[in-house]
């Protein structure tokens, strides 16, 4: 279930960003919700498993327009009991992050410094004061020789239980991802701008649900962690996954629209950046045409890096 609330929040996240405000939701879409509810969590877990990232698998699309016929919702009805939100008491609300820490590692092997940046990062006093007992710090993974490095944006529910990045169902498809351009999940080096699950207001007792996009003041914070992550695997170019890891690298403000910028090479840290569409866009739009829209621009890394191209390959979503 924690997977479809995620696919929800990212289209309302989406939709608010393109100036939309209120939604139709239909007595039938309400009904199918609560039957995957009622359900219980293995009817979740195969809708989850329904997003697929195979070339030419045929997969139905995830989404759905309101139709004009659907009836608004029903002014009448009786409004639920208003739940109380309370925030993380390690995180007071309004608290202000420090500024950003000064990063420096000593001289050795690639291992040798990941390891003290591991340390770092997970001891870090304004991480750690952000994240909910019994959750972890997150770094990124993947070799230290990789040529190709991947940025997201932030941990998510599965992110931060683990301490690894993209773990959850998009980084199930990530994976997915980078066996079709011929490599394993081990040979590229994963990492996000922040390192802790941006918070948001919860139930007392209860798990956060959903995620927000961290702001500009957290990524501000956590940024020297990625730039050192960059000296020390030191790849041959980046691939920012999703419009906030974007903002992130170029700046915020530096675009409107994520279509503007992606399948384009840009520059964070010295290295060619190459941004494209996260993984969760696919997990929401599941046709070739979004997916053949993010293997574009894979195939744009597959060429700057080197990697061989088959046919087959250039063929991917064509159809």
């Amino acid at each position: 279930m924690r997977a479809s609330l995620q696919a929800l929040t990212d289209e309302l996240r989406r939709l608010k960003s393109t100036g939309v405000r209120t939604i139709a939701v239909s007595d039938e879409s309400i009904a199918a919700l609560r039957k995957v509810i009622a359900a219980g969590p293995a009817a979740a877990a195969a809708v989850a498993a329904s997003a697929r990232f195979t070339p030419h698998e045929p997969v139905p699309s995830a989404t759905r327009e309101p139709a004009a016929s659907e009836p608004p919702a029903r002014e009448n009805a009786t409004p639920a009991a208003a739940p109380t939100f309370v925030k993380p008491a390690s995180a007071p609300a309004g608290a202000k992050l420090p500024p950003a820490p000064t990063v420096q590692l000593p001289a050795g092997d690639k291992q040798t410094r990941w390891t003290v940046l591991h340390e770092l990062v997970v001891k870090d006093a304004t991480c750690c004061a952000r994240v909910r007992p019994g959750k972890k710090v997150v770094l990124g993974v993947g070799s230290l020789e990789a040529k190709i490095m991947f940025v997201g944006e932030a941990p998510g529910a599965e992110e931060e239980i683990k301490g690894e990045p993209f773990v959850g169902p998009a980084g199930q498809l990530l994976t997915r991802m980078i066996q079709a351009m011929g490599l394993k999940r081990e040979d590229v080096y994963i990492g996000n701008i922040m390192n802790w699950r941006p918070d948001m207001p919860t139930a007392p007792g209860g798990e956060q649900i959903g995620n927000r996009p961290p702001n500009e003041d957290e990524m501000r914070y956590c940024l020297p962690y990625l730039r050192a992550q960059i000296e020390v695997v030191n790849p041959e170019l980046l691939v920012a996954l999703g419009s906030t890891a974007a903002q992130g690298l170029l700046g915020f403000g530096s675009f409107k629209a994520l279509g503007d910028i992606r399948g384009k090479w840009h520059e964070f840290s010295g290295k060619p950046l190459m941004v494209t569409y996260h993984p969760s866009y696919i997990l929401r739009n599941q046709s070739n045409r979004s997916k053949r829209m993010i293997w574009e621009d894979l195939l744009k890394v597959m060429e700057r890096s080197g990697l061989p191209i088959s046919e087959k390959q250039r063929g991917y979503f064509l159809g």
